[in-house]
């Protein structure tokens, strides 16, 4: 079967070119690669978050109450849309764990009487499910099975209703409603917290819950009004100590997961987009020289017979070729790393299953995009070939119109040694090429500084957060309420150092037609251990009668400083009250209020008591410090600040390290790329000159450095641009990745600025190293045989 002759061409074309091609094909790998891992993992995710929750009947509604009594299930069941119900008991308790120096917290779950039935259902990975009857037998999470060794078989103990329970766990499960195990709006900590369904009746007995309930799940009828149903429920609840019900988008495992595939699929599209933008620019500079170069065979082949469009589809081939080539590369090495990013999903979130399978629609939306970025930088150069006349194709193109440059205008050529004279000329005779080229480079810096924010973020939050706002060692929960006195009791702890007591009131804040359930936080007068601070980081003074809002909160409903906002107590005498904002913060994490804790228990027309206290330990006493809270029945919780943020930081620091390796990677394609195809350019564009220097008596050496230095001094030109436009995408993703319970700030550190363009300016120089030896290999005679 013979080849057609423009075919035979390509190929040659290609062979001739394969440095640049290779080069092209490349970048377009890794952007394609990029678009497949982060594609196919999102879809990944999402199906098995649907399949799991469909599977496991994951509630559509939730509500917590202090205590009501199954009598009124049937009352909640007449609400129109609900479909089905489920009444549970749930507890947070202290548990002593085998191992574990400081207590932990699990959350108590009923199971439904019924085997396999209600909603929430948990999914057995070992053991069995507990006995009906069987008091001591309970299941336990996953995650903290596993971060604490624990086996079926064993046992921990449990402070139940101011008793100590032994607890033996016949099994390992996993439940829709825990995908990812977080306490509250803290960061997960699967040593210190983790999840125990014991069976209901059991549970219910130990907590004098025989006939009442504390928790309800529900599912909606299709077409059903979740917020109708959550306001009827609310009304019918509140007699009972309800918080407010909440929508499954507000559960807190949910909501995390959710964050997680959001975040993915913006990632997704924005460094995929850098690619391809580098790529359609390096298509369009090679096409570019290639129908300069190649004027006198384009009128032959016109002139032959060959149509406009016949020409013109020759060299869409060429970067079709090229690109689709390192598309599918690209396919291959982003199912590869897509799986590898599967399995990472897999130990931080718990699905019954999580497979990896790369979608037809996202292979085809790949090959798509490639398509596209090949013919939107191959367009203009086709478009200069197919308007190109055959006479005036036989003739050489016309040389540049000489004109006196910046320099010359200026009187300054006098003054630079030739070899820079001649880059600079270059460079302002070719402004577009020499931009575009700064542009590309400068994407690829970019892109690392895109890659380290990350981390720079993460860096900043934990400064902020964590060590200047929280400077507590220990934060105590109490299962209620308590009086004040209670305070004087920690502080006689064994370690303890100082005790700031906290008040935390459940509140639905209304402004206008906008409404959202959160917390107040009261504190004390005396604010060392946990400070509140302004942008400057400055201590904020807590007005007795206002109220202090971060900024995500005040976004959601809409408020300034000096609105006045309805505040309705959802606890104990239920009042409402206006309020005016006083001030208003940006926090990272959470969606937080503040105010005097003395006021807001006037506001609440209660004595002053304490949900809990932030606590200063001694390191010498803490081991004495851990048994004596394991001991005390009116602790529901314990937070260990720098054991959470170490177990934060160990959960996702390999994640942010792959990540940011990936992109440093592709990034130096990028830059050797752009930077290779510039000089090959620039090399077969001023051959002649270059020879015609080595036999006027200009050495390799001297030769070489005007070549490379063009590229040198516009890699250089391109670092700054590169940081600010890194900088650019970093505050485009603080905008798109916020979320309720996660907010990015924007900081980029001096340390990602240099390393980036440390980076970048070592790819440049292995690329200019590739291209050095062409240059060393310049065919004096064959060059000046070149026809002007």
């Amino acid at each position: 079967m013979s080849i057609h002759p423009l075919d035979r061409k390509l190929l040659r074309d290609l062979w001739r070119m394969r440095g640049q091609a290779l080069a092209i094909a490349l970048v377009a790998m890794c952007g394609i690669a990029s678009f497949i891992t982060m594609r196919s993992s999102y879809e990944a995710l999402s199906l098995a978050q649907t399949r799991y929750y469909e599977r496991y009947r994951f509630a559509d509604v939730f509500a917590n109450v202090k205590r009501a009594p199954r009598t009124v299930l049937p009352n909640v069941e007449e609400i129109a849309g609900v479909n089905e119900v489920q009444a549970r008991v749930v507890f947070d308790a202290s548990v002593d764990v085998p191992g574990l120096d400081e207590p932990a917290t699990a959350r108590l779950v009923s199971l439904p009487p019924q085997q396999g039935a209600g909603l929430n259902r948990v999914h057995l990975r070992a053991g069995r499910i507990p006995q009906t009857g069987h008091a001591g037998e309970t299941l336990i999470s996953e995650a903290f099975a596993q971060a604490n060794r624990l086996q079926p078989g064993d046992s921990i103990d449990a402070i139940i209703n101011g008793r100590k329970e032994r607890l033996r766990l016949v099994g390992i499960a996993i439940s829709p409603e825990y995908v990812s195990e977080i306490k509250g709006n803290s960061f997960p900590d699967n040593r210190r917290f983790g999840i125990l369904w014991m069976d209901h009746e059991a549970l219910a007995a130990a907590l004098d819950m025989e006939d009442a309930f504390n928790d309800l799940a529900l599912t909606l009828a299709p077409g059903a009004s979740e917020a109708w149903i959550i306001e009827q429920l609310d009304k019918l609840l509140a007699p009972y100590g309800s918080l407010g019900a909440y929508g499954r988008d507000e559960q807190i495992s949910n909501r995390f997961l959710d964050n997680e595939l959001a975040q993915t699929k913006v990632t997704g599209s924005v460094v995929p987009a850098i690619f391809l933008g580098v790529v359609a620019f390096l298509i369009h500079n090679v096409l570019l020289r290639i129908t300069v170069l190649q004027r006198p065979q384009i009128a032959l082949l016109k002139s032959f017979g060959y149509s406009n469009l016949a020409v013109g589809a020759h060299y869409l081939k060429f970067a079709l070729f090229t690109v689709m080539g390192g598309g599918i590369l690209g396919i291959a090495l982003g199912a590869w790393m897509g799986e590898q990013l599967a399995e990472l999903y897999a130990r931080f979130y718990r699905f019954p299953s999580l497979d990896f399978s790369l979608s037809g629609f996202a292979v085809s939306l790949a090959l798509l995009i490639a398509l596209l970025s090949s013919l939107a930088g191959a367009v203009l150069a086709v478009a200069r070939v197919l308007k190109l006349p055959p006479a005036e194709a036989m003739r050489p193109e016309s040389p540049p119109r000489f004109r006196p440059g910046l320099l010359e205008r200026l009187g300054l050529q006098r003054f630079i040694a030739l070899p820079l004279r001649i880059i600079l000329r270059n460079i302002g005779r070719n402004r577009a090429k020499a931009a575009l080229s700064v542009l590309g480079v400068a994407l690829a810096v970019a892109l690392v500084v895109t890659g380290r924010y990350s981390f720079d973020a993460l860096d900043e939050i934990i400064r902020l957060q964590f060590r200047t706002a929280q400077r507590d060692d220990v934060t105590l929960s109490f299962n209620e309420a308590r009086e004040r006195s209670v305070i004087h009791d920690l502080a006689n702890l064994p370690g303890v150092l100082r005790v700031e007591p906290f008040r935390s009131a459940a509140v639905k804040l209304k402004l206008g037609h906008r409404a959202k359930k959160t917390s107040i936080m009261g504190l004390g007068p005396s604010r060392q251990l946990r400070t509140i601070l302004d942008d400057r980081e400055r201590p904020v003074d807590l007005s007795p009668e206002g109220l202090v809002l971060t900024k995500k909160l005040a976004d959601m409903l809409g408020a300034t400083a000096g609105d006045a906002l309805q505040v309705e107590f959802l606890e104990g005498k239920r009042r409402t009250v206006d309020l005016a904002v006083s001030k208003i913060i940006d926090e990272p994490i959470g969606i937080f209020s503040y105010m005097d804790m003395a006021t807001l228990a006037r506001l609440q027309m209660e004595s002053e008591t304490v949900s809990g206290a932030f606590l200063a330990v001694d390191p010498r006493h803490q081991e004495e410090f851990n048994r004596a809270l394991k001991g005390i029945p009116a602790i529901a919780s314990v937070s260990l600040r720098e054991a959470t943020l170490q177990s934060f930081l160990a959960t996702i620091a390999e994640n942010l390290t792959i990540n940011t390796i990936v992109l440093i990677g592709f990034a130096c394609v990028i830059a050797m790329g752009v930077v290779y195809n510039s000089a090959r350019i620039a090399l077969s564009e001023h051959a002649l000159e270059l020879a015609s220097l080595r036999i006027l008596g200009f050495t390799r050496t001297e030769v070489g450095a005007m070549l490379l230095g063009e590229q040198g001094l516009l890699t250089l030109l391109a670092l700054p641009l590169g940081c600010a436009i890194g900088y650019g995408l970093c505050a485009l993703l603080s905008l798109l990745l916020s979320q309720e319970m996660f907010r990015i700030p924007l900081v980029v550190s001096a340390r990602t600025f240099l390393l980036s363009m440390g980076v970048v300016l070592a790819a440049t120089a292995a690329s200019g190293l590739l291209v050095w030896r062409k240059v060393q290999q310049l065919d004096l005679i064959q060059v000046l045989k070149t026809r002007e």
